[in-house]
């Protein structure tokens, strides 16, 4: 009895106890959703969605009772029958190869123990089996078998399992379905419908004709699943939606739970919905996307992306392409493969899956520079070549390139700051870097507004008159040196209105005002009021002109107090978070603008700021916006120097938008950036989010006034306050016609652009060849 007691202890040990067995809850991994119910993100070892035993099709559960446990309800927690036929097998057969493994047991060796083969496990994996019987039910036991049992392809449980081999919901399935999916758990690799189509098929049959002989099916019924054709899914999770491609928010979303959570974010079953909506989020990769692939077509093919070794051996053939194009993911558009053979027919490429295709010469026209015989090495398309294959407009397969280039969008609703689409770079499984909010760049003029802001506050307005004209700054009091900035024109106006100047991104009529309000003025003004870090605002002139550095979400928090009325709001992009059990853990509280968000500038403030937006969207130089047929729309181009950035910072009354393009290591891009690449990128998004949008008509606020024409806050009137002039004193207003301006840019100096003034007395110069 001692020796008894003394080896069940022994076998007892580190078992888990009855109160985690009374507590049993499967691994559920972290799903990220749409705020309309998308799923754009999952995280976690185990794909598996918990389903209810009475939500369980009836042909699912006799299938699994059939080939696992038919008597499952009928015994305890072991089968002693089960366990003497096996054990005669093994003694007959001196090993152990059969098992009497109850579903219990299984459960118990899932949940708790190993798979090894051996006496020792098999007594414990009973003692388990027990103690779990103790304290739940066998429909308990059974739902926590249905969702537990590993199904092969990072499958879980019954409902992941059905959606990845078959693309449905469990509740959806066939009787031949059911007995294809009830196979898996004996050995999911051996009988993967996906990799062994063969075995799966033979023990489909055995489970069906068990399931016959059960008296579970009829024979008309078991007939029918005999001759039904299976259609897999290929293994991949089917969505009611094709994706919206926003696993760059979902990143940020992950990054926030582990925070919070710490590891077990990833099995607690959280339920996270997001801010962003589907199709907002859709027609914001698009944009990107379309945006970025033309830029880099326009540039031309810069040929292979490297080059492998190819075996002479077809197995090993593969196997050095699959190895080779590890390190080359595929983008959504564009899939990596390699060259086997160049001839007159096509190229023939292989992927990482082992599968070949011809790309005819129609899909060699645009590769064309690396298909001639004098190419070099680098760029000769030849077998081993590293290539990416897309599909051209009529659907056929040709090589192209992933873009160098890389671009930014994020959309904001500005009466919350709900993050309604964020696209971080061109592909995130290609460049997880975030560019939305870890790019921190020089704004350009977009950077203007807030400047301008702070000047209506000192009496100066849209009907100031500024000297557009050169002029000479002594930045520091211990040297002779003086900094000359430029129009980037070229051309001088002379006296302008301050509106004339912000729709022709003038830098002279920007470094006026700024001067003329005070440095520290401004840059305490705009901290304060739009949420700036006080070391991206430099305290300098420069700053005028985008000296500073900031992120697009921070320059869209900041152009959602223009779009609001004046109110600052906190961007967010978690609505709600549920853990496994549905039990709500956290809900956003944003604070709404006109009625708990604190107030950042005036009603008068943001109204006229408004309104000198708006005239830059329609006679500036963001004229081009015109074309989307609306009347409320408003922002500000902005291009760095030598073109390394270019910015387009715009909203309607609904919607922010910032759009950014560059490259992650700053260079010329080769034209006006702002208006010519990132307005017709936040062009394309908009155009598409805003149609059916109701035109929004910005009324008077308390605190305006017209007067021939033009507005002016009521607290700074002509002979009250306002300031008619800014280095104006003695000349005469400029009488040259309006044009529709385009950007220009100036010859580039020999510098990198990105230097603080503070430390390198080039930079003044640098900040004011900036495009509009």
């Amino acid at each position: 009895m001692i020796a008894l007691a003394g080896g069940l202890w022994w076998l007892g040990r580190e078992l888990p106890s009855l109160d985690e067995l009374d507590n049993l809850q499967p691994k559920l991994p972290m799903r990220v959703y749409s705020s309309d119910g998308v799923l754009i993100g999952e995280f976690g070892r185990e794909r598996r969605s918990m389903l209810k035993l009475a939500d369980t099709p009836i042909h699912l559960k006799q299938a699994v009772l059939a080939i696992e446990d038919a008597r499952f309800y009928e015994h305890g927690a072991i089968d002693i029958v089960g366990v003497l036929r096996a054990g005669m097998a093994n003694l007959s057969s001196g090993g152990t190869g059969q098992g009497a493994s109850t579903i219990t047991m299984q459960l118990a060796r899932d949940l708790f123990l190993t798979r090894e083969k051996n006496w020792t496990r098999k007594l414990r994996e009973i003692l388990v089996a027990y103690k779990i019987e103790a304290v739940r039910s066998k429909d308990e036991i059974l739902e926590l078998y249905l969702n537990q049992i590993y199904l092969g392809q990072r499958s879980y449980g019954f409902a992941s399992a059905a959606r990845i081999y078959f693309g449905k919901e469990v509740r959806e399935i066939t009787l031949a379905e059911a007995a294809m999916l009830a196979g898996l758990p004996k050995a999911p690799a051996a009988y993967n419908p996906v990799v062994n189509p063969t075995r799966a098929r033979v023990r489909q049959v055995y489970i069906l004709k068990r399931m016959h002989e059960l008296g579970y099916i009829d024979a008309a019924s078991y007939q029918r699943a005999l001759a039904e054709p299976l259609k897999l899914a290929d293994g991949q999770i089917s969505a009611s939606a094709p994706s919206p491609h926003a696993e760059y928010l979902a990143e940020m979303v992950r990054q926030q739970m582990v925070a919070q959570y710490g590891e077990s974010a990833y099995a607690r079953g959280l339920v996270i919905k997001t801010t962003l909506d589907y199709a907002t989020q859709t027609a914001a990769w698009e944009a990107v996307s379309g945006s970025l692939l033309e830029f880099d077509r326009r540039r031309g093919y810069r040929g292979p992306e490297g080059f492998v070794a190819l075996p002479a051996d077809a197995d090993e053939q593969a196997d050095a392409v699959a190895d080779a194009l590890e390190s080359h993911p595929d983008a959504d558009q564009l899939t990596a493969a390699v060259v086997l053979s160049v001839s007159g027919r096509g190229v023939k490429v292989m992927d990482r899956d082992g599968d070949t295709q011809l790309i005819p010469p129609s899909g060699l026209r645009f590769a064309a520079a690396g298909m001639r015989s004098d190419a070099s090495p680098q760029m000769r398309i030849r077998p081993g070549a590293m290539v990416r294959i897309s599909g051209n407009a009529e659907g056929k397969p040709e090589i192209g390139q992933l873009p160098e280039i890389q671009g930014a969008l994020v959309a904001l609703a500005p009466q919350d700051g709900a993050i309604r689409a964020l696209v971080g770079g061109f592909d995130f499984k290609a460049n997880p870097f975030n560019r939305v909010t870890q790019a921190i760049r020089q704004p350009g003029s977009t950077f203007k507004p807030f400047v301008y802001s702070a000047a209506l506050e000192k009496g100066v307005g849209p009907a100031t008159l500024v000297n557009d004209s050169p002029m000479s700054f002594r930045l520091d009091p211990n040297r002779d040196e003086q900094w000359q900035p430029k129009n980037d024109d070229g051309a001088y106006l002379g006296p302008i209105t301050l509106r004339r100047g912000l729709q022709k991104s003038k830098n002279m009529v920007a470094l006026r005002v700024l001067e003329n309000i005070g440095v520290d003025y401004a840059r305490n003004y705009i901290v304060t009021r739009f949420n700036f870090s006080p070391k991206q605002v430099p305290p300098y002139l420069p700053m005028a002109l985008g000296a500073g550095q900031v992120t697009p979400l921070q320059l869209a928090g900041g152009y959602a107090v223009f779009a609001n009325g004046g109110y600052r709001v906190k961007p967010y992009f978690i609505l709600e978070v549920r853990d496994g059990k549905q039990q709500v853990l956290q809900q956003a509280q944003p604070a709404l603008a006109a009625v708990d968000a604190p107030r950042a500038i005036s009603a008068a403030n943001a109204f006229l700021m408004n309104d000198l937006l708006t005239g830059v969207a329609q006679h500036g130089t963001a004229y081009q916006s015109n074309s989307l047929g609306r009347t409320d729309l408003a922002g500000k181009t902005g291009t760095t120097n030598d073109a390394r950035d270019g910015w387009f910072a715009g909203y309607q009354h609904t919607l922010v938008a910032v759009s950014w393009i560059g490259f992650d290591q700053p260079r010329p891009l080769g034209s006006s950036a702002g208006s010519q690449l990132a307005l017709p990128q936040w062009m394309r998004f908009m155009g598409k989010v805003l149609k059916g949008v109701p035109t929004h008509v910005v009324e008077p606020v308390p605190g305006v006034s017209q007067l021939n024409g033009e507005w002016y806050m009521d607290s700074y009137t002509p002979g009250n306050g306002f300031v008619g002039g800014i280095g104006t004193q003695g000349m005469r207003p400029s009488t040259e016609e309006e044009e529709v301006p385009e950007e220009e840019v100036v010859e580039p100096e020999e510098t990198d652009g990105e230097a603080e003034p503070s430390t390198d007395e080039q930079a003044p110069r640098d900040r004011e060849k900036r495009d509009r």
